[in-house]
């Protein structure tokens, strides 16, 4: 079943990314919203939510943990109240000098090269998108 191969894949790749963000002291979960804001920093809660696919009952606690270890802060935007804006603290900054290396030790371990890498990407992306947009086609319809 495509289903278990997917959702096995995810867990072996989790597995193998904790002892890489164990010394760094993120979990999978901290480690994509901090690489979200490594990317672009400064961003709102609801900016962060629809780039990870998830929901603020989830992301409240996590931008929370993240947080109270000195990563992030929270402050309201100035411009909307209503919303939550989520940026990087110098710590924060400083992590991303010491987690450049994940990603390539991440793409040794897979023992894929660049180029099958990408097009898996590409197939996941792809995949995640007609997905997604069946889903949405059968809520309307």
């Amino acid at each position: 079943m495509l289903c278990f191969a997917l959702y096995d894949a995810a867990h072996a790749m989790q597995q193998a990314y904790k002892p890489l963000l164990d010394p760094l002291g993120l979990t999978y979960p901290q480690y994509l919203l901090m690489s979200a804001l490594w990317v672009r920093d400064d961003q709102t809660l609801t900016e962060l939510g629809r780039q990870l696919h998830l929901e603020s009952n989830t992301l409240t606690p996590l931008v929370k943990r993240l947080e109270a270890k000195g990563l992030i802060a929270r402050e309201r935007d100035r411009a909307d109240e209503r919303q939550l804006r989520v940026r990087l603290t110098r710590e924060g900054q400083a992590l991303h000098a010491e987690a450049v290396r994940v990603p390539r030790c991440i793409r040794a371990e897979t023992g894929l090269s660049d180029a099958a890498l990408t097009e898996l990407r590409a197939t996941l992306q792809a995949l995640q998108a007609r997905l997604r947009a069946a889903g949405m086609d059968e809520a309307v319809g």
